[in-house]
């Protein structure tokens, strides 16, 4: 890959960015990390905005970059923070709609651009999508570039307003390359051992317990397979405010599904899985549709947001909302391994063609670029 300038436009011998993170969810702060470190390698100085727990969580201070506190956005003084950090930057990239609404406020009156990362999609009802609708066109007018990691929400943003609206490149950060079929998982049997998944198949879903997430449809589509035999097992990794309402649901119904928690063993549960479970009312970029492609295990998940987007025909897509069509994908599924097998093989295949850290890097570096190299005068 080609580096691209980093001299600022200014006299500056080196590009100063900023990069502002809301609460910052698990994809958004991971991006963040994987970008500063690319930046810094490259020449850029990077300072991150956001909660001291996401450093101490991600450590982008040991991926080179300036870490500075910047309290979320229901502190009435991480606006005026935010402002202090951004002076004298170059340009300010914000990740998330609150962040680059925090971000917007504290640019007011400067000439700073601001660049923009929807990485997902804000969800209330009422008043609150109203709110959030208004946030969307503030956000979108003030920035200079959105970049939306799905097409859905690089459309989303044009019909808000946006100057210019793009597809990001978008990584999955420290991916690990996936283990050949025949090589030994040392791990495996231990954890199909610690989730009580001897001689059953274990199903494994990924994330918070909102209702975004579609547990709801999961347990009842695991009402079907009760009548399996062996029955198969439904473990779900995460939590949220769902929890107890979902846990009394499992009890009373005696469904076949365990809630275990917040993990942060991931990628050796999947790879312990014989199938991956996305049951979503939205997704954007999943980052569990790619670790489980990355790691060879089938994946049904419902065809919403960016999924179908970004899986193509490696996963076993059904609509939303339908319990029936995914307990019947799911079973179908578990009865031919030779589907699994080409599932697991078409994964590996979609998978090469997703952005590399590199490239997610240089798309950055380009807009950088665009924004601060003088021009030409004509």
């Amino acid at each position: 890959m080609t580096p691209v300038s980093s001299h600022s436009p200014h006299g500056q011998s080196t590009l100063r960015t900023v990069q502002v993170l809301g609460g910052g969810n698990a994809g958004s702060s991971a991006h963040v990390r994987s970008l500063a470190a690319g930046l810094v390698a490259r020449g850029v100085r990077v300072t991150v905005c956001a909660p001291v727990e996401a450093d101490r969580t991600y450590d982008f201070s040991g991926a080179g970059a300036e870490h500075v506190h910047v309290p979320r956005s229901s502190d009435p003084g991480s606006v005026a923070a935010l402002r202090a950090a951004c002076t004298g930057a170059d340009l300010v990239h914000a990740h998330g709609l609150h962040a680059s609404f925090r971000a917007a406020l504290a640019l007011a009156g400067r000439s700073t651009p601001l660049i923009v990362t929807w990485h997902n999609r804000a969800h209330a009802e009422g008043a609150r999508a109203h709110f959030l609708r208004m946030l969307e066109r503030r956000v979108v007018r003030a920035a200079a570039v959105v970049l939306g990691t799905t097409s859905d929400l690089v459309d989303r943003a044009r019909k808000a307003g946006a100057r210019d609206a793009r597809l990001a490149a978008i990584a999955l950060p420290g991916h690990r390359t996936p283990a050949e079929p025949d090589e030994p998982d040392l791990a495996r049997p231990k954890i199909r051992a610690e989730l009580g998944a001897i001689g059953r198949p274990l199903l494994m879903a990924v994330g918070s317990l909102d209702p975004r997430r579609g547990y709801d449809v999961l347990l009842a589509a695991a009402r079907a397979w009760r009548g399996l035999d062996p029955v198969p097992l439904v473990a779900i990794a995460g939590e949220g405010p769902l929890r107890t309402a979902l846990q009394r649901r499992i009890e009373e119904e005696g469904l076949p599904v365990r809630l275990i928690g917040r993990r942060d063993d991931v990628g050796e549960l999947l790879a312990a899985a014989d199938l991956a479970l996305l049951p979503s009312r939205w997704e954007s970029r999943s980052l569990l549709a790619q670790e489980a492609l990355h790691a060879r295990v089938p994946l049904v998940a419902t065809a919403v947001g960016g999924v179908p987007e970004l899986v193509g025909d490696a996963a076993e897509l059904v609509p939303p909302g339908d319990a029936e069509a995914f307990a019947t994908a799911v079973v179908r599924l578990l009865g031919d391994p030779e589907r699994r097998e080409l599932l697991a093989e078409k994964g590996l295949r979609q998978a090469a063609t997703w952005p590399t850290e590199d490239e997610t890097v240089a798309q950055v570096l380009s807009v950088y670029d665009e924004l601060t190299q003088p021009r030409p005068l004509i």
